[in-house]
């Protein structure tokens, strides 16, 4: 499903990635863990195709992702690709539901099929009454739960969380715990997820460690 071979990235003459190689199975929960700085979110970043390593290559289903151009890159993001931040990344001034159609809105696919597909989504998280709330009247949680419908709304084969539970409080981390561990037996996506947090490691499938740039 991913692979990730020899992947190095710099920052001036700063090197935060030091040849890192990785493969993720199909339908696999695996955590990145780490210390501050040791480049977890660099390289879930990289993996994204939110940012282009200074050297090596990711793979998904045998797609050399960067060997794309940057139209057929953000295509192939959209679809294949959903992210879950840790602060959300919710606009604003949308609606939950607006929010959650956002990526079927920019690849341009008619409302009639989108819009049904979003409003069920946010139905099954939980949030049926909430839909037409905009996020500053949504709870921490509730704007996570948006951000996880936003995150599967073009049904990806992958899913990259980033730190998805550092914002929310003790109730609200176990419950977004336990709807990634959902999301991979309802929908069957392959979720790759850094974190902080000891519980929600120990729930994967596996553990990996980043230290000083390298998984070791």
């Amino acid at each position: 499903m991913i692979e990730v071979t020899d992947i190095h990235k710099s920052f001036g003459e700063l090197e935060v990635l030091k040849g890192v190689n990785l493969k993720v199975e199909k339908g696999e929960i695996v955590a990145i863990v780490g210390k501050s700085g040791a480049g977890k979110t660099t390289l879930l970043q990289i993996i994204g195709t939110l940012d282009r390593p200074t050297k090596g290559s990711v793979k998904m289903d045998n797609t050399d992702v960067f060997a794309l151009n940057d139209t057929q890159l953000a295509a192939f993001r959209n679809k294949h690709i959903g992210f879950i931040f840790q602060f959300h990344q919710l606009l604003p001034e949308f609606t939950a539901l607006e929010n959650v159609c956002i990526p079927a809105m920019i690849a341009r696919q008619p409302e009639a099929e989108y819009k049904p597909r979003a409003e069920k989504l946010l139905r099954e998280l939980g949030l049926a009454e909430r839909m037409h709330h905009k996020p500053s009247a949504l709870s921490g949680g509730e704007k996570q739960r948006v951000a996880a419908a936003r995150a599967l709304m073009m049904a990806p084969d992958i899913i990259l969380a980033d730190e998805p539970t550092g914002s929310l409080d003790t109730q609200n981390k176990k419950e977004l715990s336990e709807l990634l561990l959902h999301l991979r037996q309802q929908y069957g996506q392959t979720i790759l997820l850094v974190t902080h947090d000891k519980e929600l490691a120990a729930m994967c499938d596996r553990t990996i460690e980043i230290i000083d740039g390298v998984i070791k």
